[in-house]
């Protein structure tokens, strides 16, 4: 059996960057990851599917300098963001956040960025296992901990660290943590995909010249049902959009009055599919065009120019380190459905696990990815909380609101007198909640809560 130092499951963005970490650390890595093909990736990869925009503040976040970044990775440079309600708009031109990349933020080409980081990793040493999947992990206490992975083939390998990337699906990552779970309290209660995941589709459509604004993104909020559930526009290279929506798995269309959300209508038996979102969308915005004055770009995106993936929407967890395990990334919770994704995160997870790892250091893991990543999830989930029972009249007040108060992304003490008694209101709203999470107290499953 070979025996290697760090296996990683999974070669997104969290696993690729563990694995570089670790061979720059001086262990022998290896990731292994199934590979999926997709239209725009010659030969099979990590299954890179997402929206794939970064803000302005992420890329201090993942720990890179601006200039390290590959232009052929961006497909655009961002000015800004319009936040879309029923009847009110929020124009933000600042994330408010001091960052060192010098725009509002990028979209790029993920399957681009999966494979310059996969780039980076075999450069520094580490190798990688594509087109065969684990089935099964085990692990040993002997002199230390150990982990033996099974893989489809046949084959096994026993590493003395496991870093679990397998994305917000966690088709390994439950498993592999559930041996170290108390009767009763499984972790699948809180990671389980079918109850704490989103799910996201989007199309790479052509976008009429003039209508096409190539360097601002747009979300709509309280058009559709479900908890941080909404559509939405990221500019890519020429006159291409990826138009998508992200939305809760499980909703029940008996829960909702359609007559408050835009895009629902009173003979929807069911939530509608994705690509019926759009095509209503679509046509609430622009009325006086076809669908067909937006057409799909077939050759891009995982099949013929569409792309349906699973968006983690829980919050982070903790992982047995005890045990020579690291959870990184979607797996442990640490990207986010109301900002779309989180390569940021994921990227950042993943280097502090590698480098933890060669060290042999694993323990310090859950305190230095807080370190890191503290004031990031502390805002999501408290953005996400505040929001959770939100309907479109709600929106529509908080972007009135939230315009006031801010000018082109940046507070001014005129916007919060002019705010008035609304503006108070949701600030101490939003504090009240924040405090709720201080502390770290987002994180639901504690390390403490392993059995080992």
């Amino acid at each position: 059996m070979e025996r290697i130092d760090v296996a990683v499951v999974g070669g997104g963005p969290a696993g690729t960057s563990a694995a570089w970490q670790a061979a720059t650390h001086g262990a022998e890595a290896v990731v292994f990851e199934k590979g999926v093909p997709r239209a725009d990736r010659d030969g099979i990869g990590p299954d890179s599917t997402d929206a794939a925009g970064l803000l302005d503040y992420w890329v201090d976040l993942m720990d890179f300098d601006p200039e390290e970044i590959p232009d052929d990775l961006i497909l655009r440079r961002l000015d800004g963001a319009d936040f879309i309600g029923p009847s009110a708009t929020l124009s933000l031109d600042s994330t408010g956040i001091d960052s060192s990349y010098p725009h509002f933020g990028c979209a790029f080409h993920r399957a681009r960025f999966d494979d310059w980081l996969r780039e980076r990793a075999e450069d520094a040493g580490g190798r990688y296992e594509v087109g065969d999947s684990i089935t099964t992990v085990e692990t040993h206490e002997d002199d230390g901990y150990s982990h033996t992975l099974t893989l489809s083939g046949g084959k096994q390998v026993e590493a003395e660290y496991l870093i679990l990337a397998d994305g917000p699906q966690r088709t390994v990552t439950v498993d592999a943590l559930d041996q170290f779970t108390a009767d009763g309290h499984s972790i699948a209660d809180v990671l389980d995909p079918a109850s704490a995941n989103h799910i996201a589709y989007q199309e790479h459509r052509e976008v009429p010249e003039e209508l096409y604004d190539p360097h601002r993104l747009k979300f709509w909020w309280g058009v559709m049902p479900g908890h941080t559930a909404y559509p939405w526009v990221f500019p890519n290279d020429g006159n291409v959009a990826r138009i998508g929506l992200t939305m809760p798995i499980g909703l029940d269309i008996d829960d909702y009055d359609h007559r408050k959300w835009a895009l629902l209508r009173a003979d929807d038996e069911k939530i509608p599919q994705g690509r019926t979102y759009i095509e209503r969308l679509l046509k609430r915005e622009y009325p006086e065009y076809d669908l067909d004055d937006f057409p799909l770009v077939e050759e891009r995106g995982k099949r013929n120019g569409t792309e349906t993936y699973a968006i983690s929407s829980t919050r982070p967890i903790e992982s047995p380190t005890k045990a020579n395990i690291a959870v990184v990334g979607g797996a442990m919770g640490g990207t986010s459905a109301f900002h779309e994704g989180g390569d940021h995160v994921a990227v950042r997870t993943g280097k502090i696990a590698g480098q933890l790892a060669a060290q042999g250091h694993l323990e310090r893991y859950n305190t230095e990815w807080k370190s890191a990543l503290d004031t990031e999830f502390l805002r999501n989930v408290t953005m996400a909380d505040l929001v959770e029972e939100y309907e479109p009249a709600d929106w529509d007040r908080a972007f009135e609101t939230a315009g006031t108060m801010t000018d082109g992304g940046e507070h001014s003490i005129l916007g919060m007198l002019k705010s008035g008694f609304s503006g108070i209101k949701l600030f101490r709203e939003y504090q009240r909640r924040k405090r709720k999470f201080a502390g770290s107290d987002y994180v639901q499953f504690s390390e403490s809560e392993y059995t080992v």
